[in-house]
This record gives C-alpha cells, structure tokens and sequence, in this order.
C-alpha cells in the first residue's frame, strides 16, 4: 500500500515534469527524509505487531478448542485432578481457556464449598481480566501508529511548502518549486497512509479482543453452573 500511494504520487508528479520516486527523494531535504524514514519504521512496526497478534490469537483460539473437547468429560465425571492437569498440559500454555478453568479448577480442588466455589470465581475474574490485558498486548503501538503518522507527515509537510516558497522567494524555475511542493505532499501522503493501515489494524484487533473476552464471560457464568451443580450433586450423596 506504501510503495503505491508513492509510485501514484509519482506519476502524478511526472505529469507535470520530470519527477520520479528517486528525483523526489533526491530533490527532499534531510527533515523531509527523516520523516519518510520515520513513517517507513512506524509501518514496519504496525506489520511486526500485527503478525504477531494474528499468530497469538490464532494459537489460542486453536488451543482453547482443543481443551474445551479434553476437559468436558472429567468435568461431568467431577474428577477434578485430571481436569486440572488437562488445564495445566505444556500443549494448553497459550490457551486463555485453560487459564481461567485452571484458576477456577484449583480453587475447587481445595474446597468443595460455597466458600471455594466463590474463591473460585474470584480467581476466575482475575484471570479474565488478565487474558483480556494479553489480548490486547501490542494495541497501544497500533493505536501510536494510527493517531500520530498524518502529524508526522504533517511536519515533513510544512518544512516542504517552506522549500517552496523558499524558491519561489528567490525566483527559481517552476521545477525548483515543484520539488518543494512534491517533497510537501509526499511526506502527507505517506503519513497519511500510514495511519490508515494502523488505524485499520487497531479496530481489527480490537474486536477479536472483544470476542475473547465474550467467550471468557461465557466460560464463567459455564463454570459457575458447573460449581453450583456439583455443590449440589455433593450434598445430595452425603
């Protein structure tokens, strides 16, 4: 998306004279150049994040699928060990599931009581709002990245139209004031863009965020009825 917001600047530059991407880099001064610099390494940034949270939900989202199939039945069977260690499996280390079921599971394990089940669910709520903070782990560079790149771009933009006028001031030809110009729309261009990318990414991220946190919600008012159920099962037996 970058390289062809440039190459379409450009060629709308070269319209009109004899600009290309190295005539325009070539004819910018050095703020201009740290700016597209700086946006280029903020982009590379919002990839690095993004990959990295497309990976992490994916894993845990598979994970959690996995366990939610394994831990089913000692659950039913009220054989709390085995579930806990199901929950506790290297395999499962990723899967935000087995981090509230296990908080829940351990505290139930302890004390099969009124008093442990709402032990229980206090641990599970800590847990919840730990894995939703994993969740949106990185959020804070997208969110960077999206409100600050057109400000970026922005100050390349100013010290641009001051080239220009700068030539225009000492009566230069037009292409000495078309560089000035170009180096001015380049650096919004490039802001701008990236902050389109970032912004995109943000959003998307934090509705997948938003839905883990629904499912870890759901898990516990499961795991509540799960708790409240075997209390029950268990004074009936004595």
């Amino acid at each position: 998306m970058l390289l062809f917001m440039i190459q379409s600047l450009a060629h709308a530059s070269a319209e009109g004279g004899s600009f290309t991407i190295q005539a325009m880099w070539e004819s910018s001064g050095f703020i201009a150049r740290s700016v597209i610099v700086t946006l280029i390494l903020m982009l590379f940034w919002t990839f690095v994040v993004s990959i990295e949270r497309i990976l992490a939900f994916n894993r845990a989202r598979n994970e959690s699928m996995r366990l939610q199939v394994e831990v089913v039945k000692p659950l039913q069977a009220g054989d709390l060990d085995k579930a806990l260690a199901i929950t506790n499996d290297e395999q499962y280390k990723s899967s935000y599931l087995a981090a509230i079921l296990g908080a829940g599971i351990k505290e139930m394990a302890e004390q099969q009581s009124e008093q442990g089940l709402s032990n229980a669910m206090r641990a599970i709520d800590k847990a919840v709002h730990e894995e939703t903070s994993k969740m949106r782990r990185g959020m804070t560079v997208l969110a960077t990245v999206g409100s600050t790149a057109p400000f970026v771009g922005l100050f390349g933009t100013t010290f641009g139209v001051i080239n220009a006028f700068n030539a225009m001031g000492e009566g230069t030809g037009l292409s000495d004031i078309s560089a000035g110009i170009a180096e001015a729309l380049i650096t919004t261009g490039v802001g701008i863009g990236v902050a389109v990318v970032g912004v995109w990414m943000f959003n998307y991220f934090n509705m997948r965020a938003d839905k883990v946190r629904d499912e870890l919600v759901s898990s516990e008012n499961d795991f509540l009825a799960w708790g409240t159920k075997q209390l029950q099962s268990n004074a009936a037996e004595k």
